[in-house]
């Protein structure tokens, strides 16, 4: 099993700490936001990662990479855009690694900006077992967020029923989010999905259209989620992670 991390995004909602820096590598708890999101995400077990990013911010994941301590350390794939005008969208940036990294694995995606305070092995687990697409899901409970993710409705196995981005009147607090296992027989779905002119972004878009091609089943989040995509929930991140770090102490 391999992974791929997306962080090719340019983050102007946390401007002006994300003009020279990705967010990806701001610190959370004294130290960057992806060795939090790798550590959580290492117990599902893989052997190969790659993090897919731009080229603005290459040579600062490259140097961050060199640095790293984890169990494996990620190769770094520079999608070669520069700006939010050229970038190739999340889901561009899945097929870029796919083809230039030639995966032949069951793969696990994941945004770097996602933060977990319990580790997800049991993802690791029930992808192992299902072998079918996989979408980690958490249960927001609050209906007019869910407005700003997605909404999911399952049956009594947990395949996914319903899927819908931006809901304007979600009937589910259950939201999808960028954490994806993908077997090795679904990957070329990915081509196709772009070859039919799809949105290349949002990640959540190429399991919107895949649920009604093959079987897509959900897994529950356990412990908190963090997506971190402003000041507020960065300084949130920060303050969660911090507490963590003392109660383990």
């Amino acid at each position: 099993m391999k992974l791929v991390v997306l962080a090719a995004g340019y983050a102007t909602r946390l401007y002006p700490l994300t003009r020279d820096r990705p967010k990806h590598l701001l610190e959370v708890a004294g130290r960057p936001v992806l060795d939090h999101a790798l550590e959580s995400l290492e117990p599902i077990g893989f052997d190969g990662a790659f993090v897919v990013t731009n080229r603005k911010f290459a040579e600062r994941f490259r140097e961050w990479a060199r640095e790293y301590r984890g169990q494996v350390r990620p190769e770094i794939v520079d999608d070669g855009t520069t700006s939010e005008e050229d970038r190739l969208g999340a889901i561009g940036d899945l097929a870029l690694v796919l083809r230039e990294a030639a995966v032949d694995d069951d793969l696990v995606v994941a945004a770097g900006d996602n933060l977990f305070t319990e580790k997800l092995d049991g993802f690791g687990h029930e992808a192992r077992e299902r072998q079918a697409p996989l979408l980690a899901v958490y249960d927001v409970g609050d209906l007019e967020a869910i407005r700003r993710y997605n909404a999911i409705e399952i049956d009594a196995d947990e395949r996914i029923t319903f899927f819908e981005e931006k809901p304007e009147r979600p009937r589910s607090t259950l939201t999808g989010i960028a954490l994806y296992h993908y077997p090795r027989a679904a990957l070329p779905l990915v081509g196709r999905y772009l070859d039919e002119g799809n949105n290349p972004d949002q990640p959540g878009r190429l399991v919107e259209w895949l649920y009604r091609r093959v079987p897509v089943y959900v897994w529950r989040v356990p412990g908190e989620w963090l997506d971190i995509g402003s000041p507020e929930t960065l300084a949130e991140a920060d303050r969660v992670f911090t507490a963590l770090g003392a109660q383990r102490a």
